[in-house]
């Protein structure tokens, strides 16, 4: 469609069917295809016009290549919903395919590849098995794509008419781009298939490397994966395989820099000369260092892969450790990825380098950076003997500059350096007691608690530096209450005195009496029975010597290891986890309407199916969020509906402008979207005597951090209703409609329910926060509906707004006392406990803490809007009795009221 067809999309009057329908069948020319532009513009916005398909059909006979395109990509969308007719377009089909004209010829076969309605399946294999010998190599790499549609569709079938030989004759073409997709079908029937069908032998090796050198960089992607399967015969083999790939390493595609890299790593585990891989490994530096000055999400991209490559091969990147010395423009995720390679890179050599490094991180803003960057000290500790003591100065130097969380995190970190170097370190024990005063956060108050009991002999005032815990010892976690049990003992044990008497009294009460913790209670019944029958035994237990740790920078398991190497390039080797764990490989018959294979340009790439994800690195950079492809977001994190007519099915109508006319095709959505669920009763917002018949329900709600719109459409009037449009006026959020309301003709009787994306912060209204949101609504038969709908401020609170008690605690008091507002429910009764807490839970609102205030209980909650905005909650309450008071504390306390709207309202469902 050129650039000024945006006039096919402007509403048109009353009547649209059949005006379309008359211009359909036009006798001029320019009229059909400006019909035809017209159709697929109103099924492009989500309007059914299913209704027009023979007609629509009837412009298929034309020499004009655009008018065709756009037929093709209708019957696409709607062969399904209409097989009986689709079987007309069939002689056309096969007429196609034996056009002069190669475009035409490859269009055809790969249309009715698209369709995937059995009726027509049979009717496609001859043309197919045309153009797979077809003269024309664009029209045979289309054919080969094709095969694998075919495949999934009717496996039986592909293997009885011999399309499986005719692939693999195509890996011996003389054309790359055909070879290329010989092997990306053959690779995908191979995932789909439990024989195998796809083997590399030393004959089509040849081809193939051939092959690799000429074909697009998406080809050479394809064929490397395959060749990364193959296992050479000998060493010599492996060599020549790798010298041939090796020039792949220079290409600018990352995702083909990886895929080779992939491909001579599994190489390499057969070549035994020495030599030669030390200089393989020098080749493989270069390309991988030029990875990290691409963007953020390509340099977050290549580092997780190299994290797993520097774990089997080290030495490829141990003279190039400064390239991952962090930048202060780095986004936080790439700097900790980096932080992880320079632990597994550190070596003696360059320790004092990487521990400058590591000190100047930890005197950064970003609290969580700081942290890992003390852990990553101490880690080097562990991990390099020779360089411990250096680690364990800078950690002191750390020590002394008094920062709260970089005390704490040193205190965690020299507790596994004394498991490391038992009796070595033990002189700076004195300092870390200094610092016993400003712990509150619960790992490190363990890891001193563990020092203090384990070196209790060595500490004079060890019974004093225990007891200043077990003051508070019913409040502690139970991480604090099972080391200040363990210590307690061992303090007992070293110095069986009057006073550490006293305190195994107290603590073995509490454990045993006043807790409900059963992994505590257990442990202390035990003390207390080795204790009291026999001391010695219990000195033996409790005394042991310890096994001493190891370095854990080396974290995964050998089998895993080698199946990510296997997977360099893919999302695998991204999250770390194997693809079984993230994608489930079922073999469907389900009908899909996206065209999987390469787009017309041979520029354009094979996208695979949502069954069998294994996407290139270059791909698989974290995403980021479009309004052009709302429901291709909704789809991954939950089934998300489209929409569903009670009394009579309607095709649904996605977004279909892809491949067949030139465009990108990532925001198709798939016409057998599951149907909404019934759900709660929505409230009333245009009633029927308002809206002439047309009764609207809506609420805003969140499901799987994803904020929709849910409306139920009522038609109570005599006459169907069709074309809906929906807009929002601005709002103190900028709530908008994250793509087109999609819903079917609606007939009289019938009501449909739909669930509507949406975007925040798009269309944001000034002045001081509302919880009014202004909605008008439209149908090709009525005029425009306005009403009014409320914001409920739980429905922004995100999953991510869980906070630890400590942080809790510091935020409040971080926090002036001017942004405290509190606010009184007389009439909100909190009946049960458990009950309250999980309906709050389930609105992002997490539990934190409860006490007791004279006779009353307070609760204490944290959530977090969008935007990182903190609201930090307390209820007050007598439980069962009438009267609820809330206060809460926020960077936003002008967002106060809006909270307290939607907290009553929560309380009283």
């Amino acid at each position: 469609m050129s650039g000024h067809d945006s006039k096919y999309f402007s509403t048109t009057k009353k009547g649209e069917i059949p005006e379309l329908k008359e211009e359909l069948n036009s006798q001029y020319k320019d009229k059909r295809k400006d019909a035809v532009k017209k159709v697929i513009a109103a099924m492009t916005v989500g309007k059914d016009v299913s209704s027009l398909f023979t007609d629509v059909v009837n412009c298929m006979q034309t020499e004009n290549l655009e008018l065709k395109k756009l037929v093709y990509l209708y019957l696409i969308n709607y062969a399904k919903s209409q097989p009986d007719l689709a079987i007309l377009a069939v002689n056309t089909f096969v007429k196609d395919s034996q056009d002069p004209n190669p475009l035409i010829r490859a269009l055809a076969v790969r249309t009715m590849g698209c369709i995937r309605v059995d009726k027509i399946t049979e009717y496609l294999c001859d043309p197919l098995q045309r153009c797979l010998k077809d003269d024309d190599p664009y029209v045979r790499k289309t054919a080969a794509i094709c095969v694998a549609k075919l495949y999934d569709i009717n496996a039986e079938l592909v293997e009885d008419r011999g399309f499986l030989d005719s692939l693999k004759d195509l890996i011996s073409d003389n054309n790359p781009m055909v070879v290329a997709n010989a092997v990306a079908a053959l690779a995908e029937i191979q995932e789909n298939s439990n024989r195998p069908i796809f083997e590399i032998t030393s004959h089509t090796l040849s081809k193939l490397l051939t092959a690799l050198n000429e074909c697009t960089e998406w080809g050479q992607v394809f064929i490397l994966d395959s060749l990364s399967k193959y296992k050479a015969a000998d060493a010599r083999e492996a060599e020549n395989i790798v010298e041939r790939v090796t020039p792949r390493l220079q290409h600018a595609n990352c995702a083909v820099v990886l895929s080779a890299v992939k491909m001579i790593l599994q190489q390499m585990e057969l070549i035994t000369s020495t030599d030669v891989v030390r200089n393989l490994c020098k080749k493989m530096a270069p390309p991988l260092v030029t990875l990290l000055s691409a963007e953020p999400e390509i340099q977050y991209v290549a580092l997780r892969n190299i994290n797993l490559i520097v774990q089997r091969r080290p030495t490829i990147l141990a003279h190039e450790i400064k390239v991952f010395f962090c930048k202060y423009n780095d986004p936080i995720y790439v700097k900790m990825e980096k932080l992880e390679i320079m632990i597994k890179l550190a070596s003696d050599r360059n320790i004092d380098q990487v521990l400058l490094e590591f000190k100047e991180y930890a005197t950064e803003v970003d609290v969580d950076f700081v942290r890992k960057a003390v852990r990553a000290i101490g880690r080097c500790a562990i991990k390099l003997e020779r360089a411990a003591e250096r680690c364990i100065s800078v950690l002191l130097e750390l020590i002394k500059i008094k920062v709260n969380y970089v005390v704490q995190e040193a205190i965690i970190v020299i507790k596994d350096i004394f498991r490391r170097y038992p009796n070595t370190y033990e002189s700076i024990i004195a300092t870390l007691c200094e610092s016993l005063d400003t712990l509150d956060e619960p790992e490190a108050k363990a890891s001193m608690i563990w020092i203090i009991g384990e070196y209790a002999e060595r500490i004079d005032n060890a019974d004093e530096l225990l007891e200043s815990f077990l003051e508070s010892f019913p409040e502690e976690p139970a991480q604090v209450q099972l080391q200040l049990l363990t210590a307690t003992v061992k303090l007992f044990l070293k110095k069986p005195t009057e006073g550490p008497q006293q305190m195994i009294q107290v603590v073995l009460n509490n454990a045993t009496v006043e807790t409900d913790n059963p992994d505590l209670r257990d442990r202390a019944y035990i003390y207390w029975r080795l204790l009291s029958t026999d001391p010695e035994a219990a000195k033996d237990v409790v005394l042991a010597e310890k096994p001493v740790i190891t370095d854990d920078s080396n974290q995964l398991e050998p089998t895993l290891l080698d199946e990510l190497l296997a997977n360099i390039a893919t999302l695998s080797s991204v999250y770390h986890k194997p693809p079984e764990a993230f994608v489930t490989r079922v073999k469907t018959t389900t009908p899909r309407t996206e065209d999987d294979e390469y787009a017309e340009g041979s520029e354009a790439g094979y996208s695979e199916s949502p069954a069998h994800v294994t996407d290139s690195a270059a791909a698989a950079s974290p995403p980021t969020s479009s309004g052009n492809v709302p429901y291709a977001t909704a789809r991954q994190s939950s089934p998300v509906p489209a929409a569903q007519t009670q009394p009579t099915p309607a095709a649904p109508v996605p977004d279909l402008l892809g491949d067949l006319i030139g465009l990108d095709n990532s925001a198709i959505v798939p016409s057998d979207e599951p149907a909404a669920p019934a759900g709660p009763p929505l409230p009333v917002v245009l009633p029927a005597s308002t809206g002439q018949g047309l009764q609207i329900s809506a609420q805003l709600t969140r499901r799987d951090g994803q904020i929709f719109y849910s409306l139920l459409f009522e038609n109570n009037t005599q006459t169907p209703l069709d074309g809906f449009m929906i807009q929002f006026n601005k709002n103190t959020f900028g709530l908008a409609a994250a793509g087109p309301l999609q819903v079917p003709q609606l007939q009289p009787g019938s009501s449909v329910r739909t669930l509507l994306p949406m975007v925040v912060f798009q269309n944001m209204s000034q002045g001081p926060p509302s919880s009014l949101l202004q909605v008008a609504v439209k149908n090709s038969q009525q005029p425009v509906w306005y009403f009014n709908d409320k914001i409920e401020l739980h429905v922004f609170f995100t999953e991510e707004g869980r906070m630890e008690r400590a942080n809790f605690l510091e935020t409040w008091r971080s926090l002036p006392d001017s942004n405290e507002v509190s606010r009184d429910f007389p009439n909100a009764v909190i009946s049960s406990v458990e009950a309250t807490l999980d309906q709050l839970a389930a609105s992002n609102m997490f539990f934190i803490a409860k006490r007791k205030h004279a006779n009353q209980d307070v609760f204490y909650f944290s959530a977090k809007l969008p935007q990182g905005s903190p609201f930090l909650i307390e209820l007050t309450t007598v439980v069962g009795n009438p009267g609820v008071k809330s206060a809460i504390k926020t960077p936003n306390p002008e967002m106060a009221p809006l909270f307290f709207e939607s907290i009553e309202a929560l309380l009283r469902v």
